[in-house]
């Protein structure tokens, strides 16, 4: 096993073909104001000012992203703690946090919004998400956008050990001793189980060692510790906020150095084995295929955003659900 990277990151976690970028959001939100805001708010908070506890990113009245565009590649949207409101123009719609799982193909191209509705108005809403940008092989890029919900209480939860000297291990794609993660979207490069894409949540208790399998010497592999303490991989360091890109032909030993739990987001697949580019909020194969995406999106607005606030979120008491633009519905 060999590291071919490694280094420290902020916000955004450095990332290997196929993915595209991978953003991790801590926000310590306080109580709701009854309209799914903040109860309080100070110049700190607005903006993406990375010094402060949260932040209301482009959103005005409540937290989270409102309406924009998206072409050629999927988001994968892990929510650990708090709650999405999710929106498209096309007819989906949805909340859902708590330990679920969007996914997302944008395909040939369409506007939603996400929105952080703080619900708590008794107690803080503290949020946690990683959202993860997948590319699409270019014979799929211009699929029918679709959407998929991995509700939590189907995702795969493996633990390995004994108690307080545990690995837990969240299964958000692919297979990991003979568990399968839920199926992605029918269009994904996750979707074939060739390319050996994998997207996991690793905990280890303090003092653990957890060996990442061995995959192939083609595979592209990424960890990142996101949480707190030390471990040490191949005899180097990797902290809180650092990353590493390894060789995947053998085996690697994790080794939890800390006194307290870490956390670690693995990365891993068979690249795409052609151009990927990205710019602004497309993932294309040519620079002329992200001019088109940009002319196309200036025409036709992929299909329009059919309503009057750009950022939209749900009543307070709807609970988790989705909605489909064929009119069915589903709840966990």
């Amino acid at each position: 096993m060999a590291i071919l990277e490694r280094g420290s990151y902020k916000h955004q976690m450095p990332t290997q073909n196929p993915f595209v970028a991978s953003m991790h959001h801590l926000d310590r939100f306080p109580r709701g104001n009854g309209n799914l805001g903040p109860s309080s708010m100070k110049k700190d908070n607005e903006g993406f000012d990375l010094s402060a506890d949260w932040r209301m990113y482009y959103g005005k009245k409540v937290p989270g992203f409102p309406a924009h565009p998206h072409r050629g590649f999927e988001t994968v949207t892990i929510v650990t703690e708090g709650f999405v409101d999710h929106t498209d123009g096309l007819g989906s719609r949805g909340r859902y946090g708590q330990g679920d799982v969007q996914w997302m193909t944008a395909g040939k191209g369409l506007q939603h919004c996400e929105m952080f509705p703080l619900i708590n108005e008794d107690k803080p809403n503290t949020m946690e998400l990683f959202q993860i940008w997948l590319s699409l092989d270019h014979a799929h890029r211009m699929v029918e956008p679709d959407y998929k919900m991995l509700w939590n209480e189907n995702i795969p939860r493996i633990s390995m050990g004994e108690d307080g000297k545990e690995t837990r291990i969240t299964l958000i794609a692919g297979e990991l001793n003979g568990i399968k993660a839920v199926q992605p979207t029918k269009d994904s490069w996750a979707n074939n189980p060739d390319n050996k894409l994998s997207i996991q949540l690793i905990e280890l208790d303090p003092g653990v060692e957890y060996e990442l399998p061995a995959g192939s010497p083609t595979m592209k592999r990424s960890i990142y510790n996101y949480y707190d303490g030390l471990v040490r991989i191949e005899g180097k360091e990797l902290r809180k906020k650092m990353y590493m890109f390894l060789s995947a032909d053998e085996p690697s030993k994790v080794v939890n150095e800390s006194g307290s739990v870490v956390k670690l987001l693995l990365l891993e697949s068979e690249p795409i084995d052609e151009p990927i580019l990205a710019y602004g909020p497309f993932v294309m194969t040519t620079k002329e295929e992200i001019r088109q995406a940009y002319n196309d999106y200036q025409e036709t607005q992929f299909g329009g955003w059919p309503f009057l606030e750009q950022e939209v979120a749900h009543d307070k008491d709807l609970g988790r659900f989705a909605e489909y633009p064929d009119g069915s519905a589903e709840k966990p």
